[in-house]
């Protein structure tokens, strides 16, 4: 399981890298958008993204 754990905290770090690997302006441009959002805002953004993923878990699982 830990292996697991390790390969998709791996993969997570790759995926997150390529945009601001390929296109950095266009990276810092989102992420200084980003901090101007408020915090409702970004709470709906964190549960959004928390429910994606556990339903993309629950189908592969």
């Amino acid at each position: 399981m830990a292996n697991t754990l390790l390969v998709a905290l791996g993969l997570m770090l790759v995926i997150e890298g390529i945009l601001p690997f390929v296109a950095p302006g266009v990276w810092r441009e989102t992420f200084r958008r980003v901090t101007e959002l408020s915090d409702g805002q970004l709470r709906f953004i964190g549960l959004s993204s928390m429910l994606a993923g556990l339903v993309m878990l629950t189908l592969l699982l």
